[in-house]
């Protein structure tokens, strides 16, 4: 007798909406109850950064809404596609929120979840892989490293109005945070780099701009703060992008796992460290 191993899962419920996240990418890093979710929808309601090979694993006959925000771009308000979640739920559907990355990390997943709850909406949230985390770990380059950091920053490189956020600290972030991580913010590196040797960084610093990360069109930039935004101009590329600023940065000449599956030859000593003994 065959058992079906996702049978002990939650089910996706008709009147329902999941908040799912998507992760960075490559559809292999959904999660379990993300693929089953996707399975069993009514209707995928997704962002422009989903893959579309995630929606590839949608049921046959599931509806597919597209509910796309990009700067600079038309988009739907957010309020509407709150609202929309609410119709669909109340017409009976399984609905499915698919966010790329995780809905709770600069997703708009708490506002979406907020709209349920005052519309007596049943719930669930999955968690996703975030950007920042396994876009990076695609580019081999890990957010901590216990010879480098122990702390780390994530932050979003432009507020609601699509600017550099005032209500960063960004010179409390530049003094105390070894490795910054920031999701939205190619389009100001500028600024954000001026503000960030400012405070004391060094312009020598190494930063990543990882565009598309964890997809075939992945691309990934190695620059230093202060030659960031002129390398990021004339490489071409543009977002989505996450940016990272840090030691760790260096790490990727060995760790870069998917460029050795090409033909890249990784160093094992990034750092010139050989014969240190760590604890």
């Amino acid at each position: 007798m065959l058992i079906n191993p996702l049978s002990h899962l939650p089910v996706l419920e008709p009147g329902s909406v999941w908040l799912v996240g998507a992760g960075p990418g490559d559809p292999g890093l959904l999660t379990l109850l993300a693929a089953k979710g996707l399975a069993e929808a009514d209707v995928v309601v997704h962002d422009a950064l989903v893959n579309e090979d995630c929606l590839k694993l949608a049921r046959p006959g599931a509806e597919l809404e597209y509910a796309g925000k990009r700067g600079g771009k038309p988009s739907a308000k957010q309020r509407d596609i709150s609202l929309r979640l609410v119709d669909l739920a109340r017409a009976g559907k399984r609905v499915l929120r698919l966010k790329g990355g995780d809905p709770f990390v600069f997703g708009r997943g708490g506002e979406e979840a907020l709209m349920l709850v005052e519309h007596n909406i049943p719930f669930r949230i999955v968690p996703g892989i975030t950007a920042g985390i396994g876009g990076l770990a695609y580019a081999g380059i890990p957010v901590t490293h216990r010879e480098i950091n122990h702390a780390v920053t994530f932050l979003t490189g432009h507020d609601s109005s699509g600017i550099v956020p005032d209500a960063i600290n960004w010179e409390a972030i530049g003094k105390g945070s070894p490795v910054i991580v920031m999701y939205m913010a190619m389009k100001h590196i500028a600024q954000i780099s001026a503000y960030l040797m400012a405070s004391g960084r060094p312009a020598s610093e190494p930063v990543a701009f990882v565009c598309n990360a964890a997809t075939g069109a992945q691309q990934v930039l190695e620059t230093t703060l202060g030659e960031a935004t002129d390398a990021a101009e004339a490489s071409g590329l543009e977002p989505p992008a996450i940016v990272v600023v840090g030691e760790v940065v260096r790490l990727r000449a060995s760790l870069d796992w998917l460029g050795a599956l090409a033909g890249r030859r990784l160093q094992p000593d990034p750092f010139g460290r050989s014969g240190k003994v760590t604890a």
